[in-house]
């Protein structure tokens, strides 16, 4: 069933993010540089991909004979995976990676190469989660079902009382899901919900492609090691699950610390379809930043520590974000308008932490207005 249409007020604050796009587009004028990647880029996508691919090769020629050796590749390959995502995949299917569309669809599709779906990423991150943000009920990103409570607008069940303790273990399957059942799922979801159209495919062409990719992934991720690895049929399955628990922990460290946290407002539409705010102001009262000044760590997550620069900008390349971050916030201040931002990651993952244990014991969150 399509979801109802709803919108975004228009008419208030709306000359805010008029005066940061005007910003915007001077800083990168005026610097003479493109919003898309640059060379740096280019380095960061050899080494993120070389940190997934190399490990592999290596677990089944040179390390093929050590247990102990192929079990930490298949955990490099587990930091990879998460880095191919957060640094190449996402900018990619932002379209930001590259000026040429040809690049960024050939980039996007590393997803498939670490068992996912390109295609439901950018519905479910793209078309919901980017335009949607925390707006319960069309952001698929705070509606992970029964057993895990984002959103004071969902129903508070008993077992909630414990999601600050178990989140973790669920977040580390966040992956393995999406290789194996989660796909269909979704395909079947976003085909009752006519979103399939935003893609320009057809339902049976995407289960196709998802059958496709993901029997050539699992050929190749398990065929391979069964046949050149020492590590028995098991030892591999379990190196499998780990590499995938590493970068399902690793991904949701990075983004739900972004979204889910005590200052996050949850909007919800009116009678008439309409949340209260207009759409940037929304990215600001439901985005975070955590350790702008951590550079090593920045490079690693693709730059995605800046969320309210990207959730503002999903087009720009997150090699600009934390230059951009200096105009954001300059500008979000003149307006009255938040910008939240952690100083640590650790301090970030505390208020993620705190906030599900608000969700899983209160009906209602502090923040909400």
């Amino acid at each position: 069933m399509e979801r109802p249409i709803i919108t975004f007020e228009s008419n208030t604050n709306a000359e805010f993010y008029k005066t940061l796009q005007q910003r915007v587009r001077e800083y990168f004028k005026q610097n003479n540089i493109s919003r898309f990647g640059n060379a740096g880029m280019v380095v960061k996508t050899v080494f993120m991909i070389s940190l997934y691919v190399v490990p592999f090769i290596l677990l089944n020629t040179v390390f093929a004979d050590s247990m102990l050796l192929s079990v930490l590749m298949w955990v490099i390959m587990g930091f990879g995976m998460a880095g191919v995502g957060l640094s190449i995949m996402h900018d990619a299917n932002h379209g930001a990676y590259s000026k040429n569309d040809r690049v960024n669809k050939l980039l996007g599709l590393v997803i498939n190469g670490v068992g996912g779906s390109d295609v439901n990423w950018r519905i479910q991150h793209n078309v919901l989660h980017h335009t949607y943000t925390n707006v319960s009920g069309y952001d698929e990103d705070i509606d992970p079902g029964k057993v895990m409570r984002f959103s004071p607008r969902a129903e508070r069940l008993k077992i909630h009382r414990f999601q600050h303790i178990y989140a973790w273990f669920f977040y580390g399957l966040m992956t393995l899901m999406w290789c194996t059942a989660k796909d269909f799922i979704q395909a079947a979801r976003f085909k009752r919900q006519n979103l399939l159209k935003t893609q320009n495919i057809t339902y049976g062409r995407l289960v196709r492609a998802i059958i496709i990719t993901k029997v050539i992934y699992f050929a190749i991720i398990f065929g391979v090691p069964f046949t050149f690895s020492i590590l028995p049929w098991y030892g591999t399955v379990l190196c499998f699950l780990t590499m995938h628990f590493i970068a399902g922990v690793t991904l949701a460290a990075i983004f739900q610390p972004a979204h889910v946290v005590p200052t996050s407002t949850y909007p919800m539409p009116n009678n008439s379809g309409v949340v209260e705010a207009d759409w940037a102001v929304n990215q600001l009262y439901n985005t975070a930043n955590f350790a702008p000044k951590s550079t090593w760590f920045s490079w690693y997550v693709g730059g995605l520590n800046y969320q309210v620069e990207h959730h503002l900008f999903p087009n720009i390349s997150h090699v600009h974000y934390k230059k951009l971050s200096e105009i954001v916030k300059k500008t979000a201040s003149e307006y009255n308008l938040p910008y939240y931002s952690y100083k640590t990651f650790f301090g970030a993952v505390r208020e993620h932490t705190k906030m599900l244990h608000d969700l899983g014991t209160k009906d209602y969150a502090p923040a909400i207005h």
